[in-house]
């Protein structure tokens, strides 16, 4: 039996249900899903890489299963193939992701044709989450809680204020 490592890279600026979601789905099509936390600061996120990297790994310790925590800041074919991944793990929301998905995978395999991308569509009930509209609910003071854990939403709400409070 081989051991069959995959991927499954992010922001998780926060984490939220739709990516507990593929990453429980994801963990159960290898033997370990490796969760690649991008490091790279282009995105100016509201957590630091060490406090992304902390509440990702809290958030999986309840799922199970073989699932590893790690920060990367390199191309994802080269932090795949690091970890001796042969699965790149992506979710798909809607429409919209597909086509930048598509072309990236498409990318990635010239790259390193040794990883296969799979892509997970989301669950119909978690489809339109995403971090940036989480983060911006939050900022307007609106409820979040459909959207992630109850212990994300506390640290996004502490965030948000100790934000507001430095630009007042």
């Amino acid at each position: 039996m081989g051991h069959r490592i995959g991927v499954y890279p992010g922001t998780f600026d926060p984490i939220t249900l739709g990516h507990m979601d593929i990453i429980r789905r994801g963990a159960k099509l290898v033997d370990k899903l490796i969760v690649g936390v991008t490091t790279n600061a282009s995105k100016s996120p509201m957590f630091s890489d060490e406090e992304r990297i902390e509440m990702v790994k809290r958030e999986v310790a309840t799922i199970g299963g073989d699932i590893e925590v790690v920060g990367f800041d390199s191309l994802l074919m080269d932090f795949a193939e690091r970890e001796g991944a042969a699965i790149i793990v992506r979710g798909l929301r809607a429409v919209a992701d597909f086509e930048y998905e598509y072309q990236m995978a498409g990318m990635n395999q010239q790259l390193n044709d040794r990883v296969e991308t799979v892509f997970l569509m989301a669950d119909v009930s978690l489809q339109p989450i995403a971090s940036r509209l989480v983060k911006e609910i939050a900022i307007y003071g609106g409820a979040i809680n459909k959207f992630v854990t109850p212990a994300i939403e506390a640290e996004v709400v502490a965030r948000v204020e100790k934000i507001g409070k430095r630009g007042s």
